[in-house]
């Protein structure tokens, strides 16, 4: 991944951490808690593609692991959503746009389901059977509910900010497309307009152009 993607998954993933456990673990809600961590990771991997969406899934997974009060196996959900990125990941738009919501409420519901299906099927491996007690089917339905009650505030936000830090400046692109690994010359030529690595060659070629213009006023000037 490219280190404006780094950073800028860091950022949200971490806001979305702080708001997770300080603000929806405190609803006292029936059932699931409203999961902004897994539409961060949702609305990320819907830019940036399956393999993006993998990483930051792990990244994302991870983190909720280690921070409090984080009460099972660290890399529990790190394999959850590492795997749902990379599945949600596929159904990339065209160009990261939406044409409709129906396709990315389809993917919401999907891994909403599919998360508490593969936490609590990860858990029994582990020996966690606290999903036997709440109620595996009320735990489907209402992280479905919840997570797409949710969604239509999240998760077409973060798409447009991830769009639009990949449309930065500061990346310079070459003639096939690539981008430049040299952030500094992108921030030059997008800033200033010139082609860095062409600025010489361009300003030599003015230069003799200015001179065969003025000997060319000259020798008219005799001729006269």
């Amino acid at each position: 991944m490219r280190l404006n993607r780094v950073l800028l998954s860091a950022t949200l993933i971490v806001v979305a951490l702080v708001i997770q456990v300080s603000v929806f673990a405190r609803l006292q809600l029936p059932g699931a808690v409203p999961d902004l961590m897994l539409l961060t990771v949702l609305g990320l991997a819907l830019v940036y593609g399956h393999v993006g969406g993998a990483f930051v899934g792990f990244g994302a997974g991870l983190l909720a692991d280690l921070a409090p009060p984080a009460d099972h196996a660290a890399g529990r959900y790190a394999l959850v959503l590492c795997v749902i990125g990379y599945l949600a990941g596929l159904a990339k738009p065209d160009h990261g746009r939406l044409r409709s919501a129906v396709g990315p409420m389809v993917v919401v519901v999907g891994a909403a389901i599919g998360s508490t299906l593969l936490y609590a099927l990860v858990g029994a491996l582990v020996g966690d059977t606290a999903a036997r007690h709440v109620g595996l089917i009320s735990l489907l339905f209402t992280a479905a509910v919840y997570d797409l009650l949710l969604a239509p505030f999240t998760v077409p936000l973060i798409m447009a900010i991830a769009r639009r830090a990949e449309n930065d400046p500061l990346v310079e692109t070459t003639a096939n497309g690539n981008p430049r690994s040299n952030i500094t010359s992108g921030w030059l030529s997008g800033g200033t307009g010139l082609r860095i690595g062409n600025q010489r060659g361009g300003l030599r070629l003015k230069a003799a152009k200015n001179r065969a213009a003025r000997a060319g006023r000259i020798k008219g000037v005799k001729r006269l």
